[in-house]
């Protein structure tokens, strides 16, 4: 009997199954290996292809040059290669809380864990330095006095940093060359109160945004998307 079982055993590892451990001697002898091919673990290890299964959700509209969003108005949708990890995530995790309501975004982030984001962040800020060039230490471009005195008002620089394109802190996101009109979307969601379907809810930003009327804050936009930055809609070879 023992000489039956050792080689049912050995075979039974050697084709990585449990049958050498639900079966009895009384019943047929253990079936032929399967082809190496067949022997595949039911989850892939993190890689490649896990990170484009996780990136899918995403490129529906920010892998679209020109796309457009329509709530709460129409909109481009942000580009997002070339822009911080750590922001990203930052992003993603204010959907999820509800602190930045956006009924699409919130259900997107919702089905995401803590690993999928950063791997979805890491992703995009990856994607954006591929053959990019970083901008100059300040402003590509000068404004007019007005804008100048709005920015001045607005401190934007002091977070955003002198190129609005190196934040103080990569929590805080790269905004030169960003679409005018999703900055002005995202400036007047600041000043959005009581609103359970739109707004932001971020005390620096809110207290910023209110100086301003929707007209400064679009001349505000206009200006900063001016600017040469580092942000690029990356197109997905199905939407080429």
């Amino acid at each position: 009997m023992t000489k039956l079982l050792t080689p049912l055993f050995a075979l039974a590892v050697a084709c990585v199954t449990g049958l050498a451990y639900s079966q009895s001697p009384a019943q047929a002898p253990v079936a032929a290996p399967a082809p190496m091919a067949a022997a595949v673990p039911a989850q892939a290890p993190t890689g490649a292809k896990t990170v484009q299964a996780k990136v899918a959700v995403c490129i529906g509209c920010h892998g679209i040059p020109g796309y457009q969003a329509s709530f709460p108005e129409v909109y481009r949708v942000p580009m997002i290669s070339g822009q911080s990890a750590k922001y990203i995530v930052a992003a993603l995790n204010a959907y999820k809380a509800g602190d930045r309501k956006h009924p699409t975004m919130r259900g997107i982030a919702s089905a995401l864990s803590d690993q999928d984001m950063s791997d979805i962040a890491a992703y995009y800020e990856l994607n954006g330095k591929e053959g990019a060039r970083a901008p100059a230490a300040t402003a590509s471009r000068e404004p007019n006095a007005k804008v100048a005195a709005l920015l001045q008002k607005a401190a934007c620089a002091s977070c955003h940093g002198a190129n609005f394109s190196k934040p103080i802190d990569p929590s805080y996101p790269k905004i030169a060359g960003q679409h005018s009109d999703y900055l002005f979307v995202a400036l007047k969601a600041y000043k959005i109160e009581n609103n359970p379907t739109s707004g932001r809810n971020n005390a620096v930003m809110s207290a910023i945004a209110r100086q301003f009327s929707n007209d400064e804050l679009k001349a505000l936009s206009k200006y900063v998307s001016s600017l040469e930055g580092e942000l690029q809609t990356r197109p997905q070879a199905r939407f080429r």
